[in-house]
């Protein structure tokens, strides 16, 4: 951003060379990428009045002037200009002077006529004009003579081209620029003038002003009659050109004034061209057409915010006007618009459109909505200083939810601390209430950060403000200070590692997946239609649809790496992975996860897939699981598939996957998956070990076989047992399940070998007998067990 050091001085004091404001800024946090100092090379010309024009007496194209340049006498200058008259004010370049390029003038002969200087022109001097100028630059009649032409056409200041950063909006303007040099050089920052006065009428009469969309979160309209529109004054012109924009006329400059002055851009509407004298922000009409300001005719869509009149569009919101409704030599009402818009909005509406603006450039940024009361005060003020309107009383202001300040609290000992600095509480107190912020308390600072400083909003920000204005130079040199830890790996990690190492043992493959998925993938586990599965993070910016959610499930990844296998004829697969799901929450974050994924097919079965299982947590060391039937889960066969239990708690599904989950994926075989919550498992595991002597009295055998109906599950009955067990039972074995043609239909027989044993003693029969029979007793009881 272009800030005119002329300008900036005209709300601080500064006495210091533009280049030293521009080191210091850069210092205080506002880096300066350029200073362009104008009027640098210029020296020694001055202005002076053409008294006399003669006609040089042997050439045709030349006049000799006598101009009064302030001395005791005239000087004679020779010129070929054609645009010169008697009494003309015009720059002097003297005897010895020098001009922009380096060019040096000294005084000499044309044509034999003595010559002691030269008249000079916009170009010579370098000044910026809209259109090529032929000729003398002619000044105004009430210049002063003899004045040096940098003090008169204010080309003695410069311009600092400063790089603001996205967060601090309200460094967008001349004025705030000037809140940080006066915060940097601990000078008073003048106030804005904003009075102005105020006719009886009220805009009430004249205008309705609707806001259909919360895009708009704060829309302002003034009115101003009996507009004289005409030129700007020179001091206003001046600072426009300085700042690189173009002067128009006197009302579209003061807009454009008080935008590059506070940052907030403004729109002014002539009144007679806004049907049924209403204004409404709303969306536009898909495929609505526009001609913009620049006199380009543009395709709308319902994602962009226009300001409308009863009958067509005026202005693209945010972005530019509409010829439709410009200020012309002939308006004589106008209409003050200074409003706040979604920056996200106004960003991709200028990008859709190829129109970028100054003013859009400067709402992307999402500006401070209590900045619009400033800017439309600041715009009367200035059309009554210029004598160009007379503002009409009141205004209509639109404002949605309120932007208010933010009050933190922070101990001048943890800043300190926190800087490692010494820095007194009056100078932190200091340095905030000259960067806006209201501050008491001593101990305890209580800040009150204004609406324009949306970038402060925790402790370390108030400590960057300070430390930043008092010098990051003043920060004293210390050696690094730290605490030496031992390196170690966390619970988490070193279960992890294990889980991974068990799995290779096992004879598996790490696989390594995207947790990005498609939304048909669900379709294809045959996951249904309201299941919790489907509710996802969506991606903002996916690369494609086919990675367009954060998954809540691992199969379809898993399924993926199976499948690819497949059909590159890899006749056996095993593969696992360890990964994170994602679920969405309350939060802003989504909760993540820790899963377990097994993936299997070839000369594999349900049995091999619950042996990983149960290894895996006899390596984890869990000390209570259990499996159960689990025949809901439409992704699983029905009658192939069992849930983990861990504390009596599911944390996981495995088994053989459901025909047509196969059939998607272009199965022809048998496929074996798990699905495991780690955490719930870490949290059970049991590492620490505790040393167990071995037995030192004999074991008693008894073995039971039995009939029972064939759905009937052996957990069932291992659950059975060893609850009636009691401590002597050491160990259940299932060493048969039989099915054949002495067995009842609808019937099994199961045999199992009872290990019974004493801690501490050698047990007798009789005592192995009771508690044998209380087993074959409950199996009797709650299963209908028969005795073989």
């Amino acid at each position: 951003m272009k800030v005119p050091y002329k300008w900036m001085l005209e709300y601080v004091d500064l006495d210091e060379n533009i280049n030293d404001v521009a080191d210091a800024l850069t210092l205080s946090g506002s880096k300066a990428e350029e200073v362009i100092e104008t009027g640098k090379e210029i020296s020694n010309v001055i202005t002076g009045k053409i008294e006399k024009i003669d006609v040089h007496p042997d050439a045709e194209k030349l006049i000799v002037c006598q101009i009064n340049v302030g001395l005791d006498e005239n000087i004679q200058i020779v010129t070929g200009a054609k645009n010169v008259s008697e009494g003309d004010i015009v720059p002097v370049a003297m005897h010895k002077s020098t001009l922009p390029g380096g060019v040096s003038i000294k005084k000499g002969k044309l044509r034999g006529v003595e010559s002691n200087g030269m008249l000079c022109s916009e170009e010579e001097l370098a000044i910026p004009v809209d259109e090529p100028v032929h000729g003398i630059m002619i000044l105004d009649k009430d210049t002063p003579i003899g004045a040096d032409i940098k003090e008169v056409l204010g080309l003695n200041g410069g311009i600092i081209d400063f790089e603001i950063t996205s967060n601090r909006s309200d460094c967008f303007g001349v004025y705030g620029i000037a809140r940080e040099a006066a915060a940097t050089f601990g000078k008073p920052l003048k106030e804005l003038d904003l009075s102005y006065k105020e006719d009886k009428d009220t805009i009430k009469h004249y205008l309705d002003v609707k806001v259909s969309d919360s895009l708009c979160r704060r829309y302002m309209a003034k009115m101003v009659k009996n507009v004289k529109v005409g030129p700007s004054p020179a001091w206003l012109k001046a600072n426009l050109e300085e700042a690189g924009v173009r002067s128009i006329n006197n009302i579209v400059d003061i807009t454009n004034y008080v935008m590059i002055e506070l940052g907030q851009p403004m729109h002014a509407f002539d009144y007679n061209f806004i049907s049924d004298s209403k204004i409404e922000v709303r969306r536009a009409n898909d495929a609505e057409k526009f001609t913009t300001l620049d006199e380009v005719e543009r395709t709308l869509d319902s994602s962009m915010l226009v300001i409308a009149d009863g009958e067509k569009s005026v202005a693209i919101a945010g972005v530019m006007g509409g010829m439709n409704s410009e200020v012309t030599e002939a308006t004589q009402v106008i209409v003050l618009e200074s409003a706040n818009f979604d920056g996200t909005n106004v960003r991709l509406t200028s990008k859709k459109l190829a129109l970028r603006t100054d003013a859009s450039g400067k709402f992307e940024k999402d500006l401070d909505p209590n900045l619009c009361e400033i800017a439309i005060n600041r715009a009367c003020h200035l059309i009554e200083l210029i004598g160009a309107g007379e503002v009409i009383s009141d205004v209509i202001d639109v404002y949605g939810t309120k932007t208010d300040d933010v009050n933190l609290e922070v101990t001048p000992k943890w800043i300190n601390g926190f800087l490692g600095t010494d820095i007194s509480v009056e100078r932190m107190k200091e340095i905030l209430v000259s960067l806006g912020m209201e501050v008491d308390g001593e101990e305890v600072l209580n800040i009150k950060v204004p609406s324009f400083r949306q970038d402060i909003r925790i402790r370390e920000d108030v400590a960057e403000e300070i430390v930043r204005i008092y010098g990051y130079d003043k920060i004293p040199s210390v050696k690094i200070k730290g605490e030496a830890v031992e390196a170690a790996w966390t619970i988490e990690q070193k279960l992890t590692k294990l889980v991974k190492e068990t799995m290779i043992a096992s004879g598996f493959y790490e696989a390594l997946t995207y947790s990005f998925i498609a939304p048909k993938v669900f379709d294809s586990i045959n996951v249904e239609k309201d299941s919790s599965l489907r509710n996802c993070v969506k991606i903002s910016n996916p690369l494609g649809e086919d990675f367009s959610l954060m998954r809540t499930t691992t199969m379809p990844s898993m399924l993926d790496s199976l499948s690819r296998n497949y059909a590159r004829d890899n006749k056996e697969a095993l593969l696992f992975e360890v990964s994170k799901v994602y679920i969405p929450s309350e939060d802003t974050l989504p909760e993540e996860k820790l899963k377990l994924t097994i993936g299997m097919y070839g000369d594999v079965d349900f049995y091999e897939l619950k042996g990983v299982v149960e290894v895996l947590l006899e390596k984890l060391s869990v000390p209570k699981f259990a499996f159960e039937r689990e025949s809901s889960n439409p992704s699983f066969h029905p009658g192939k598939t069992a849930n983990l239990l861990v504390r009596n708690k599911p944390v996981g599904t495995f088994g053989e996957l459901h025909p047509d989950v196969l059939e998607n994926y272009g199965f022809e075989n048998r496929v074996f998956f798990a699905e495991l919550d780690l955490e719930s498992i870490f949290e059970a595991s049991k590492m620490d070990k505790k040393y167990k002597a071995l037995p030192k009295f004999p074991a008693v055998t008894r073995d039971i076989a039995m009939l029972v109906n064939e759905d009937v599950t052996v957990g069932e009955i291992e659950a059975i047992i060893k609850k009636n067990g009691k401590a002597i039972l050491e160990e259940v074995k299932l060493f048969d399940v039989y099915r054949g043609a002495q067995i009842p239909g609808g019937k099994k027989s199961v045999a199992y070998a009872l290990v019974y044993r004493g801690e501490n003693k050698t047990l007798k029969d009789e005592e192995v007998n009771k508690v044998h029979d209380g087993v074959v007793k409950a199996l009797s009881e709650k299963l209908s067990a028969e005795l073989r």
